[in-house]
């Protein structure tokens, strides 16, 4: 999210001498941090201590995901909550599916990050909070969450996950390009227009930066190529007295989007929340339905020929689906159509709205299904639209 934010204390120029507590106590340690070169969002950041000193490193481990079917062309759906809870943050992610261009996954973690980081140095992480509440550390500062909120934290970010209960559920999505908001929602100086669905003012943005002067043995488990590398620092990663740029990670809640509605059904686009080089993600929300007095609140019929579509159903009877539960998702292939289930139509007619929430990705590259993928699987999902006389 391209918008200047700044925290604790900075020099007043760039890359000049920023000394600490007078000119002859040492200068603080200046760090770029950014992606796509020194061509995209980047901001600057002053520690106490240079952020490069390793004392040891580890043997790096695989989290690789394991490809169960590489191409497919069949309506598949998944049981997200009966993914079993564990522990441990990084030993709860399962990748699910997987393209050239992002990962999708769950996590249902119980414990805090209290004695380790984690550091995702290929993606940009967005993480739904389906369940739970708890607050997003980093060296940027904090960010709370609850239920419905969407997390964003770009690559490179190192960061802890403060839970407040055990029980938490996730959908995490690795994005191998920036996350960015729609460019259409912005005018030609980034500012998001009238007609976005949502303003600056629904993004939470770090706060309650606090200055961690530490030294000794540091965890910090970083991600590199389907490979976790621990790495042991000398110096507390939160050791930051002031930052400010445009890379930095944030919050916002899937209830802040405000849908757009019409006199008939109109189409997915609407619900556009974020996008990346190789897909977009749209927000559901509870809306009141199309006004032509013969209007057809479900969706039409569509055909998946660009893209796939997978839906993660977060709460509420989603109109177009029958016997859908939460947690549970859907993944409608590019190449075939798709549409509601029987009954579905006749059912959402003369409804005036609805109270369903959902986050839907699609990729434009097919999806690769792992084995984990497969662990959660509803059998037999792409009969489900035969008509009961058929069955």
């Amino acid at each position: 999210m391209a918008h200047y934010h700044q925290l604790g204390r900075i020099p007043r120029k760039r890359h000049v001498q920023f000394h600490k507590n007078g000119s002859t106590s040492g200068l603080y340690a200046e760090e770029l941090v950014g992606t796509q070169g020194f061509a995209g969002v980047s901001a600057l950041v002053y520690h106490l201590y240079p952020p490069t000193v390793v004392k040891e490193m580890g043997e790096p481990y695989s989290v690789e995901p394991k490809v169960a079917i590489e191409k497919n062309l069949k309506s598949l759906s998944f049981r997200g909550f009966d993914l079993p809870q564990v522990d441990n943050y990084l030993e709860s992610r399962k990748t699910l599916f997987i393209n050239n261009d992002l990962h999708i996954g769950l996590a249902a973690p119980r414990q805090s990050m209290t004695d380790y980081f984690f550091k995702n140095a290929d993606a940009d992480e967005m993480i739904f909070i389906h369940k739970g509440s708890g607050t997003l550390k980093t060296m940027y500062g904090q960010v709370p969450f609850g239920y419905g909120d969407y997390l964003v934290i770009p690559r490179g970010t190192v960061y802890q996950l403060e839970f407040e209960t055990s029980d938490n559920r996730f959908l995490i999505l690795e994005s191998f390009s920036p996350i960015r908001v729609p460019s259409r929602y912005r005018n030609q100086s980034g500012q998001l227009l009238e007609h976005s669905p949502f303003c600056e003012r629904d993004f939470r943005l770090p706060q309650n930066l606090e200055t961690y002067d530490g030294k000794g043995d540091f965890k910090i488990m970083i991600k590199k190529q389907g490979l976790i590398y621990p790495y042991v620092y000398g110096t507390h990663p939160f050791d930051v007295v002031g930052w400010d740029g445009y890379h930095y990670p944030y919050a916002m809640s899937i209830f802040d989007f405000e849908p757009l509605t019409g006199r008939i059904h109109m189409p997915p686009p609407i619900h556009q929340q974020f996008e990346a080089d190789g897909f977009v993600t749209c927000s559901f929300v509870p809306r009141l339905y199309d006004y032509h007095p013969e209007a057809i609140p479900a969706p039409y019929n569509h055909s998946n020929i660009d893209s796939d579509e997978l839906l993660y159903y977060v709460a509420g009877d989603f109109m177009s689906r029958n016997n859908i539960q939460k947690g549970q998702i859907t993944l409608h292939p590019a190449g075939i159509p798709h549409g509601p289930h029987p009954g579905a139509i006749e059912r959402s007619i003369g409804k005036k709205g609805t109270e369903e929430v959902a986050v839907m990705i699609d990729p434009f590259r097919p999806v690769k299904i792992t084995e984990a993928a497969l662990d959660l699987e509803v059998k037999d999902y792409y009969k489900s639209w035969l008509e009961m006389e058929l069955v």
